[in-house]
């Protein structure tokens, strides 16, 4: 729903107009004159400005100034007199959308606001794709010929074009929200908003405010109403990743919002409605939190009407070097390393690893590989996994003798299936259970450390 403010001094006006845009699906704001008005634009989310010309106090131009300081690219129509056509020229030239003289047709009007509003939602949405490239690490597109992944890519080409909820399930680092925009900008919505939010990132309080957004004083520090990713995602998809980690209690809003197309926002009571389509991902074993109770099920058949399986990059070996080579190309534009190359000793390294980190691991070992590089040539010293103080515990080299802490008749896999359990577990504990700090102890990636936390069964501690 687009929300606009209009700004008159003549109180049957604002009556008019506001009647007029909120039968056409409109939110509407008004304000009696430019000092209110602008009052409004600091504390409202909106997508045009409708003002007259001749108010007392700050006229029309003064406001236009004024909205133009705290946000250039807001549109604003001016409402003219006849005679004041040279001021409304004037008004072009300082950044106004359109100018209507009186008296005008409601379809001129109309009209007028429609452009307006899609011009402005183009603004927003190219501003959001400009960040989105800015934030991204090169991977760009997926890579790979491997069986699984061309099932993946057929999944893609026919679910696209449908308005189906799709869940993308997969380890971390597979690759999912890279699928969810390929749903997205192959379907007949890809000249619309791809919106994004991670379930996992927010409190429950914060999550719901996010989704639906809030109106002015729905909770402390809420200043100014403000859209939530559902209205910004109208008309396109909202991707709604780490989806198994969405609080219960949130879980009916959501399945109602998805089910309805409609909900409200946080401290509001007017019902929004919006059209969007929901692409959501997660790690977890969903049908398993659903026997715990920790899921709804009609939620989780709402969501998973269509499921893509991403498989993890051990399971796909083959598709390594072709990974391998597409970052190393992308690591030397961003680098500004044309003649970065990898030798043959450091592919056959990389291809033998586990990657349990998956597509992202492998992204993350090339970058640095091809920061710290010499002459331009990526090694197998180049791409070793880290060891953090390997230097300074001499104890584990080639002259640790086992038999100091293993019995001689114990098997190898009993051995470190029991170390890494351990390991995992006092590390965990000593950091209460925050993963990052954990990861940091052990010297591995947080995503590996999550990884194996679900190998052992490690909870989270709630």
């Amino acid at each position: 729903m687009h929300s606009i403010l209009i700004v008159d001094d003549e109180p049957n006006y604002l009556i008019i107009l506001s009647e007029l845009l909120r039968d056409e699906g409109f939110e509407v704001f008004t304000a009696p004159d430019g000092k209110e008005g602008m009052e409004i634009v600091r504390e409202v989310d909106l997508d045009l400005v409708i003002t007259d010309m001749q108010m007392p106090g700050m006229n029309g131009l003064q406001l236009l100034d004024r909205i133009k300081e705290k946000n250039s690219h807001l549109p604003v129509i001016m409402i003219t007199a006849f005679a004041e056509v040279e001021k409304a020229v004037a008004a072009m030239q300082a950044g106004a959308f359109n100018y209507l003289a009186k008296p005008f047709s409601n379809d001129e009007l109309l009209v007028n606001i429609n452009k307006a509003v899609a011009h402005y939602s183009l603004i927003q949405e190219n501003s959001r794709l400009r960040k989105d490239m800015l934030s991204r690490t090169g991977f760009s597109g997926m890579v790979g010929k491997d069986k699984g992944m061309l099932q993946v890519y057929e999944l893609i080409e026919k679910v696209a074009p449908t308005p189906s909820s799709v869940l993308i399930t997969g380890e971390s680092g597979t690759g999912k929200e890279l699928v969810a925009k390929a749903i997205h900008f192959n379907s007949p919505r890809a000249d619309k908003p791809f919106i994004t939010v991670n379930c996992a990132a927010l409190a429950d309080n914060l999550l719901e405010s996010e989704l639906f957004g809030h109106e002015k004083g729905a909770f402390t520090g809420a200043v100014a109403m403000r859209k939530g990713r559902f209205e910004l995602a109208d008309g396109g998809s909202l991707f709604l990743d780490e989806i198994g980690e969405i609080p219960l209690v949130l879980q009916p809003k959501l399945l109602r919002a998805i089910q309805e197309k409609s909900f409200e926002r946080v401290g509001g009571s007017k019902t929004l409605k919006v059209d969007v389509r929901i692409i959501s991902a997660t790690n977890k074993e969903v049908k398993e939190e659903v026997k715990k109770g920790n899921f709804r099920e009609d939620l989780y058949y709402r969501l998973n009407v269509i499921h893509v399986a991403l498989p993890a990059l051990r399971e796909r070996q083959e598709d390594i070097p072709l990974l391998v080579e597409y970052f190393v190309k992308s690591m030397a534009e961003r680098l500004g390393k044309t003649e970065l190359e990898i030798n043959k000793e450091a592919m056959r390294l990389l291809v033998s690893l586990p990657w349990e980190g998956n597509v992202r691991e492998l992204e993350n070992t090339i970058e640095r590989a091809g920061i710290l590089c010499d002459d331009n040539i990526i090694t197998e010293n180049d791409v070793q996994p880290e060891s953090p103080g390997r230097d300074n515990k001499q104890q584990w080299g080639p002259d640790f003798e086992l038999a100091q802490l293993i019995p001689e008749d114990a098997e190898l896999n009993d051995v470190l299936y029991a170390i890494e359990d351990k390991m995992l577990h006092e590390a965990l504990a000593a950091t209460e259970y925050v993963q990052a700090r954990a990861a940091e102890k052990l010297g591995i990636t947080k995503s590996l450390l999550q990884y194996k936390m679900k190998k052992y069964g490690i909870k989270k501690r709630k």
